[in-house]
């Protein structure tokens, strides 16, 4: 697993990419977001939600790997190694998504500023997902009281998640 100090490096090249406007905005999502939450847990990568500038329907992610690989970082499978670091980008691909990234909680991770997911906005991610360690790591957020279910109701209802929700309820927590 790459070392937190490393961490700081990956968040200035990815800082610097939206400066260069190579991304239009980027908030942690993932594994590493729900860190910033409940109780830490291995991880083996960054996830990097993003905008790009375009809105076409096909997204090219050309221009960021040729960013990318200008200043060193080559890409391996879906993975960027930055500093350290294995980043998967990944596009924004709903209103859901759209509405996280627009969302995310501004915060310093050492002296550096990033982007990270809201809890509430992880939390229903993961249950869209429906992935077996999304609703494991539900758990987790439930067990520890790491999010308002006021404003998680309200997400899961504007993104039509509700009835994934009462299912999710009547098999993990009945």
């Amino acid at each position: 697993m790459a070392q937190s100090s490393d961490m700081e490096k990956t968040l200035k090249v990815i800082n610097k990419m939206l400066r260069a406007g190579v991304i239009e905005n980027y908030a942690i999502g993932g594994a590493v977001a729900a860190i910033y939450y409940i109780e830490p847990f291995d991880t083996a990568n960054l996830d990097i939600f993003f905008r790009v500038t375009t809105r076409r329907a096909l997204v090219s992610l050309s221009p960021l790997y040729d960013y990318l690989r200008d200043l060193g970082y080559h890409p391996r499978d879906e993975f960027v190694d930055i500093e350290g670091w294995p980043v998967q980008f990944l596009p924004s691909y709903n209103a859901l998504t759209d509405e996280a990234l627009s969302q995310a909680r501004k915060i310093k991770y050492g002296r550096t500023p990033t982007r990270v997911m809201r809890a509430e906005h992880l939390v229903a991610i993961m249950l869209d997902t429906g992935r077996p360690k999304d609703s494991a790591r539900i758990g987790v957020f439930i067990e520890q009281g790491a999010f308002d279910m006021d404003a998680l109701s309200d997400i899961l209802r504007r993104h039509h998640l509700t009835r994934k929700w009462r299912t999710y309820r009547k098999r993990f927590m009945s």
